[in-house]
């Protein structure tokens, strides 16, 4: 009978273990994505950057986000649901959920345990289901059951940052926001197009230098490009179709 606890107190060690070496592992990719931002990668110049855009936009006229959602709110909570997470991790949890709940209503009516149950594939499910259902409670209180327009409203729900908001105004309501992530991070940094030591210090150059006509989509032509072409590991520049333009000292073409 002593074997199962110990079974279990094991399992429950490396799964510690396994959740610490991943939060090393993205603390030295964040690492080694600053680097180029103190040097290695000059700044590009306006000409290279819209040369870049018009390339982008070229290769994919209208991209897509790649989170499963029904509407603004189911939008919202894909969103903080994928923090520190895939977005294919949580699109295998959510339509379960969004069967059941696609409006703050339904949510709030489902309850956090339930919620936790349906999420509990994804990280940090726990506080996530907890601020969904907060997030939930909030959007019926002060915005009619609505997901409000702008970024302050947005950052005052629980579980929602400045990246989250940036991402909900772009693809729900089509503003021209630029939500950095840790592949706009990297991509930014490493290529030249747009260096800073955080994420905001990127966001704040991208809104500089980006053309305004391709604004609205620079967002998901970075995250994609990033994802599955500048990838953190072994960047694959042999496919990258703005390799000529790139700054990045270690590339592997010219």
């Amino acid at each position: 009978m002593a074997k199962k606890p110990a079974r279990e107190a094991t399992a429950k060690l490396r799964k510690r273990k396994a959740k610490r070496a991943k939060a090393k592992s993205v603390r030295k990719r964040m690492a080694a994505d600053i680097k180029p931002a103190v040097g290695a990668s000059p700044q590009w110049t306006t000409a290279q950057i819209e040369e870049a855009f018009r390339r982008f936009k070229a290769a994919n006229p209208e991209p897509k986000g790649e989170l499963q959602h029904i509407n603004p709110f189911t939008l919202l909570v894909a969103v903080v649901l994928s923090a520190q997470a895939t977005d294919a991790g949580v699109n295998k949890a959510t339509p379960a959920l969004f069967a059941l709940a696609d409006t703050p209503q339904k949510m709030v009516a489902l309850g956090e345990t339930r919620v936790r149950e349906l999420i509990k594939t994804i990280g940090l499910f726990r506080t996530k289901a907890k601020n969904v259902v907060a997030l939930s409670h909030k959007l019926i209180a002060e915005h009619g059951g609505q997901v409000p327009r702008s970024r302050e409203a947005l950052e005052a729900l629980p579980g929602v940052g400045r990246k989250t908001a940036n991402v909900v105004l772009n693809i729900a309501f089509g503003e021209p926001t630029i939500a950095v992530d840790t592949h706009i991070f990297r991509v930014g940094n490493r290529t030249g197009i747009a260096t800073g030591k955080t994420p905001f210090e990127v966001e704040t150059k991208l809104e500089q230098v980006v053309p305004a006509q391709y604004k609205r989509h620079a967002h998901h032509w970075l995250i994609l490009h990033g994802r599955y072409t500048c990838v953190a590991r072994k960047p694959l520049c042999e496919k990258c179709i703005i390799s000529d333009l790139c700054q990045w000292p270690e590339k592997t073409v010219v």
